[in-house]
């Protein structure tokens, strides 16, 4: 009876120890992946106005063409209108 009692406090020591390392090893996981569900949403905040950043600039260049387009019709028609007074 010895020898059982003594293999079965065994299992149970080995059985808990087992236990506790995974315990550990599901708290070091969950604390891994908490920072890099952190760092993913300061990646994400950066990477969103970075977007936002390129979306101004898209903006800007797009009034600048809208202006050039408007300049460009002025010359055309001053062209026009000089080549006219000179004939």
């Amino acid at each position: 009876m010895n020898r059982k009692n003594t293999i079965r406090h065994m299992a149970v020591f080995t059985a808990t120890a087992v236990m506790a390392s995974c315990g550990n090893l599901t708290t070091e996981v969950e604390s891994k992946l908490n920072e890099l569900k952190s760092k993913s949403e300061s990646l994400d905040s950066l990477l969103n106005t970075e977007v936002s950043k390129v979306y101004t600039l898209d903006s800007l260049i797009n009034t600048e063409h809208e202006k050039v387009k408007q300049l460009d019709s002025v010359i055309k028609s001053k062209t026009q209108l000089l080549e006219q007074l000179t004939r």
